[in-house]
């Protein structure tokens, strides 16, 4: 079985669960406690792939770049985006600043990576109603770019989705 290694980052303002989505993700672990990223942090998980290209089983070990998401940090945060193969833009579904904040953090992450893909994560999916996640998708629905693969709510609370966005994007960036 052969492996690779790509780098994704996960980019929003702060407090959109970031770190929470990286933590279960890779530990399988959720904690209700704020903690703010100074800076980046950079964990790491092996992914396995089932028949992809010429390969039965393909190991791709996820580089996932926790960034902070303060606006003071704008100024250096295309040097952190240099040579992601993706990455996960994270709005909190109870913060509509966060979710009109997505298409900045779109156009950087693509300034900076033409030919990156991205998900867009609407974390917290479980503090909202049905019927306001089918609003917020249906105004999700700008981001028709070629390189969004999907709008996805998530929830790193309750696990919702977590798992897939970075399934996603793993098959994605090997193929």
């Amino acid at each position: 079985m052969s492996s690779i290694s790509k780098k994704i980052c996960l980019v929003g303002d702060f407090g959109v669960g970031k770190t929470s989505l990286i933590r279960r993700f890779v530990d399988r672990q959720f904690s209700d406690k704020y903690l703010s990223t100074v800076g980046v942090k950079i964990s790491r998980k092996t992914v396995e792939l089932e028949q992809v290209k010429q390969h039965e089983k393909l190991s791709v070990n996820l580089l996932i770049w926790d960034l902070e998401g303060s606006t003071k940090f704008k100024a250096i945060a295309p040097t952190y985006l240099q040579g992601a193969s993706a990455a996960i833009l994270v709005a909190d579904v109870s913060r509509q600043e966060t979710i009109e904040h997505l298409e900045a953090h779109l156009n950087l992450f693509l300034s900076v990576n033409p030919k990156g893909f991205i998900i867009i994560a609407l974390n917290k999916s479980d503090l909202a109603d049905e019927e306001k996640m089918a609003k917020l998708l249906q105004m999700s629905n700008n981001y028709q770019q070629a390189q969004v693969l999907s709008i996805q709510p998530t929830s790193a609370k309750t696990g919702q989705a977590v798992d897939e966005i970075f399934q996603k994007i793993a098959y994605k960036i090997i193929e």
